[in-house]
């Protein structure tokens, strides 16, 4: 009877530290991932959509990158488009700078897996209410070719999030 109530009181600790660790993220409006399975290939797209109504507040989007050390470069180039409801599609072409002139990771974590968060929009309004899909490619390059690469290694996921800048 007693491993029972301590069973049962350390599932009720789990999950209200759960519970607190989501309720603490107040700014997110949507935030998901999409695996990589070891290697991007150059025609993957990775897809999210999401329903927005609001057209008065901005917001803060990013895109998440989970990487390791296979990464080979110091840079990432992504093609990211995003469809709005009435038809229109913005295309934006973003270089981002993924490791330190010592060749090691930046991001966030503490194994060889880093986590960056990569600006995307900044206090952007959503022009219509309705349905948007955003789509992420790679467009990595290497140095004086012109073919882009048919696989990039070390990505492991990709993710889109949404903040509420207040």
């Amino acid at each position: 009877m007693i491993k029972t109530r301590l069973k049962n009181n350390g599932l009720l600790l789990a999950l209200a530290v759960v519970l607190l660790l989501v309720s603490c993220d107040k700014k997110r409006v949507f935030d998901e991932y999409r695996e990589i399975d070891g290697s991007w290939h150059k025609k993957q797209k990775i897809v999210f959509s999401f329903e927005q109504q609001d057209t008065v507040s901005k917001y803060n989007m990013f895109v998440n990158i989970r990487n390791n050390n296979d990464y080979p470069f110091n840079n990432l180039f992504l093609i990211i488009s995003m469809l709005q409801p009435d038809g229109v599609t913005k295309v934006d072409t973003l270089e981002y700078l993924m490791a330190h002139p010592d060749g090691s990771l930046m991001g966030d974590g503490f194994s060889d897996v880093k986590e960056s968060k990569l600006w995307y929009k900044e206090k952007a309004k959503f022009p219509k209410p309705g349905k948007y899909v955003v789509s992420i490619e790679q467009a990595v390059r290497e140095t004086g070719k012109v073919a882009g690469m048919e696989q990039l290694p070390g990505i492991s996921e990709i993710g889109f999030r949404i903040e509420n800048t207040k």
